[in-house]
């Protein structure tokens, strides 16, 4: 398959003729990697079950992991939902268009292929221009996970989508480098009390403040094979670069001489270290690579950008500061413990 590329960018938006082609693709059940606030999506008909089969395959996603529908205004959520809570209603006021997404009951036009099985739907308005419009002229929800290879970092431009999905796809829309970078956060309302099942850049204070007490799901410390999810990131590995990461808890006065210590075991060109810009100075041997600035809170901006560049540089293993205490730091911890597959450090206080 060659795949197609086109542009959009805040300032020109799209050329006419462009956008007119990828909406026609995604309502042909073709794919179409675009830009939204937080990633780069992967993009098909959520209305028909082989769009959501071709995303499985291009991903080599399981295909139990549910797809989230994204929409362009409040009235498309009518058609592919049950009922609308009244904490839903309160917390799409407060934070749609923008970085989350709802569980709900899925209407009967939601086939099971997009929702892994499940009888439940994931449904998000973003609040990237460009996504919007683009759904707003295909006319269907699109389903559209992360545009990368599961299991690997996500994409935050355009040339990440292209190292795993080129010639897999029909279009990459290109369109610079995401605001936030890191996936919304996922609120199941499905049950009596709203339940964040993945953390993101709208936190559990945040969403409580509109619908009252939010609970975090237990099963966000570690991965439970044994139950099926109901978002995305809930059982499998994800964010994962290719080689074996450690993250180290601690006092970064500690964590700096303790992961020195264990870098200087491996060859230089072998081993990798991910920092922050305040601290990357610190690391002399190994490749250093920071994610963001903890001053500045944009850490889970670079996050997956670092995390793909340990894979560029082929590095063995990976030694990783922790970002606990940092602004957002809890949809940042729970990405790169992910990534780390849980292998964490405790350094004594």
């Amino acid at each position: 398959m060659n795949t197609e590329y086109i542009h959009w960018n805040p300032e020109q938006g799209y050329r006419r003729e462009d956008l007119r082609r990828a909406a026609g693709i995604l309502r042909s059940g073709g794919l179409v990697a675009f830009p939204t606030e937080t990633v780069y999506g992967l993009g098909g008909d959520g209305l028909q079950k082989n769009a959501a089969r071709k995303i499985y395959e291009a991903k080599g996603r399981p295909s139990d992991n549910p797809l989230i529908l994204h929409i362009s205004c409040r009235s498309e959520l009518d058609a592919i939902v049950k009922n609308i809570p009244a904490k839903a209603e309160a917390l799409m006021n407060a934070f749609w268009p923008g970085p989350m997404t709802l569980i709900f009951e899925k209407s009967g036009a939601v086939p099971y292929e997009t929702t892994g099985g499940l009888d439940t739907v994931a449904v998000r308005m973003p609040a990237h221009p460009g996504a919007q419009e683009l759904i707003a002229e295909a006319r269907v929800p699109v389903a559209a996970p992360s545009a990368n290879t599961s299991g690997r970092p996500s994409p935050t431009m355009a040339e990440h989508v292209r190292e795993d999905l080129d010639g897999k796809i029909d279009m990459i829309i290109e369109g610079g480098s995401v605001g936030i970078g890191i996936e919304s956060t996922i609120i199941d309302l499905t049950g009596t009390s709203p339940v964040i099942l993945r953390p993101g850049y709208i936190t559990r204070e945040m969403a409580a403040q509109v619908a009252g007490s939010v609970k975090m799901d237990p099963g966000l410390a570690e991965r439970d094979h044994s139950v099926r999810p109901k978002a995305p990131g809930m059982k499998y590995r994800h964010y994962a670069p290719r080689a074996a990461m450690t993250v180290y808890e601690g006092s970064i006065i500690d964590v700096v001489p303790a992961i020195n210590a264990g870098a200087a075991a491996y060859p230089a060109d072998r081993v990798g270290i991910l920092a922050s810009d305040e601290t990357r100075h610190c690391y002399r041997h190994g490749h250093v690579v920071a994610a963001g600035s903890r001053e500045k809170g944009t850490v889970a901006n670079g996050l997956y950008a670092a995390l793909r560049q340990f894979d560029r540089l082929g590095v063995e293993v990976i030694f990783s500061e922790s970002f606990s205490g940092e602004e957002k730091s809890e949809a940042v911890m729970n990405r790169l413990l992910k990534a780390a597959g849980h292998r964490i450090e405790f350094l004594p206080k």
